[in-house]
């Protein structure tokens, strides 16, 4: 059994980053989140390319988790989808001002998008849920996002229940409990790891008063 790090070797634990930085920014930030998006998913070390840390904040209190992007548009806005009834939905519900985190550490890389969200259509829902492999339809149906579970039997049970209703090959309705949320964002943040923690943190925030729509700042690391 390896032995526990201590404190002090948690405390040392460091990289030093690389050269390439982030010497200028488009106008536009959905040219440079799209060109680093691409570059994540080719980059053979990065796993799920897509995955994003999703915040919400319960009263006073932020949670996160994961979540996949599964749209973003040129306008800038991004698309995720989830159980209408699952604890991220309701903290939506009450508080629509969420944060959106991509990690591509692999890549020295992170951005991070302050936006709200609201829920697309549901023809956009239907649409992306009927693109689904068919395990994860059943699956969608199956679980009770975020309530108690008595034990894995129970989840399952349920799923076979579900795949007998629906069987392989046939059609499988949307639950009207799941759907799509689209986040608009309000800024933007892209940040590169440079030498001597002098990382390069370009951020756009949202500006109606700006020719593109965005003022494009530089920020302290």
């Amino acid at each position: 059994m390896s032995e526990k790090l201590d404190r002090e070797a948690i405390a040392a634990l460091r990289r030093s980053y690389g050269e390439a930085g982030l010497v200028s920014a488009p106008t536009d930030p959905y040219e440079l989140f799209h060109q680093w998006l691409k570059e994540a998913v080719e980059n053979p070390i990065i796993v799920e390319a897509n995955a994003m840390v999703l915040s919400t904040v319960d009263n006073d209190q932020p949670v996160s988790r994961t979540v996949l992007l599964k749209d973003v548009t040129p306008q800038f806005t991004l698309s995720f989808f989830t159980n209408y009834n699952s604890r991220k939905a309701n903290h939506i519900e009450a508080n629509n001002h969420v944060s959106l985190l991509f990690p591509w550490f692999a890549m020295e890389r992170q951005v991070i998008i302050l936006g709200t969200a609201k829920k697309v259509s549901r023809e956009a829902s239907d649409a992306y849920f009927q693109s689904r492999p068919w395990g994860s339809q059943i699956g969608a149906w199956s679980s009770e996002q975020s309530a108690d579970l008595d034990s894995r039997e129970e989840l399952e049970v349920r799923y076979v229940e579900f795949a007998k209703k629906y069987p392989e090959g046939s059609p499988v309705p949307t639950p009207p409990h799941w759907g799509g949320y689209e986040v608009v964002p309000t800024s933007i943040e892209f940040w590169q790891g440079r030498y001597s923690r002098l990382h390069d943190r370009v951020r756009y925030i949202a500006a109606s008063s700006a020719p593109t729509g965005w003022e494009v700042k530089r920020v302290n690391p």
